[in-house]
């Protein structure tokens, strides 16, 4: 759920930039964030999206668009791991479909970091760099995207992991059952993407204000009706891998969101069956390449495939006729 908060620039404030209005008028929002409301589209003066750096004008209305946050910091949960590493500076995790990464938007418990926090003993085993609800978390999975995901212990960790992923050193690979066969092996996609100005909660390449996306591609496998896919981000907005896929009508098969509901006929009965059960989508962060914080040294991780996408790989190999197992590394 979101909450709006709407003000009227006064006499004095007019010729303020956008983002310096914002920031004098909610105090309890930090800069970065205000700054991040006015470029992803959800600050909107008189009705419509426009920079951080427009000034407003007496007389304008502003309409700030904030997702609910959790009241109080998370607390401890006895909720397993699937831990691939673990040292005194980081922790590697398989993240499950159906769990948010950290507390928001209503949600207070149930999230790996309540399940991080007890696993460490509590905020002290975690870099409190992230903030009180997300110490540790230097980068995210959507809550129904599965795989690999890194957490800093310490601050050290956690300031070079952030570098890292700023700088696109760390190396992040994703698979994808998408709808349909694509044309060439392999390829990229450079469409700019942004919060959509109709439907708020959506990412769109259609948006006002848009970003460069770049996501490359690797057909790995041709199956009936589908493909899968291995992806690698040149760049790191929210959904982009998603929306790109969508926007190139190869959407992910399962999306709740940018993807396709119902099952083709002509699919074979076993994959049919089994993608009925299906209530998500069908991508996996496989692959995470990081240099350790603290010894230098390049460490890669894998993360098997879920048990309902490789289900479902198993009945489309079935239906082709071809055997082609799982997935290693």
């Amino acid at each position: 759920m979101e909450k709006t908060r709407t003000f009227t620039v006064a006499p004095d404030e007019s010729r303020q930039r956008f983002d310096l209005f914002l920031a004098a008028r909610m105090p309890d929002v930090t800069r970065s964030r205000v700054k991040a409301l006015a470029d992803e589209g959800m600050a909107l003066l008189n009705g419509r999206p426009v920079k951080a750096g427009y000034r407003v004008r007496e007389g304008d209305l502003v309409e700030v668009s904030l997702p609910e946050t959790a009241v109080g910091y998370p607390l401890p949960e006895d909720i397993p791991l699937d831990i691939l590493y673990e040292d005194n500076d980081i922790i590697v995790v398989i993240k499950p479909a159906g769990m948010a990464v950290h507390p928001g938007a209503g949600r207070t418990g149930g999230t790996l970091v309540n399940a991080l926090l007890h696993h460490a003993g509590g905020p002290s085993g975690l870099a409190p760099t992230g903030g009180p609800l997300r110490p540790g978390i230097v980068h995210r999975l959507d809550k129904d995207t599965t795989g690999s995901l890194v957490v800093a212990r310490n601050d050290r960790s956690y300031l070079s992991l952030a570098r890292q992923f700023k700088e696109r050193s760390a190396g992040r690979k994703y698979l994808a059952l998408v709808w349909g066969s694509f044309k060439d092996d392999s390829g990229s996609i450079e469409l700019a993407i942004g919060r959509d100005h109709v439907q708020r909660k959506k990412i769109s390449t259609r948006a006002r204000i848009k970003r460069r996306a770049v996501t490359r591609y690797r057909v790995l496998k041709r199956l009936p009706l589908m493909s899968l896919l291995e992806l690698k981000l040149e760049t790191g907005r929210t959904h982009q891998i998603r929306v790109h896929l969508n926007a190139v009508h190869h959407p992910v098969v399962g999306d709740q969101v940018y993807g396709r509901r119902a099952v083709p006929p002509s699919l074979p009965k076993a994959a049919a069956d089994v993608l009925r059960g299906i209530r998500r989508q069908m991508l996996h962060a496989w692959s995470l390449g990081i240099e350790h914080p603290a010894s230098g040294e390049r460490m890669e991780f894998r993360a098997p495939v879920p048990p309902d996408m490789q289900r479902l790989l198993d009945a489309l190999e079935k239906g082709s006729g071809h055997e082609c197992g799982h997935l290693t590394a």
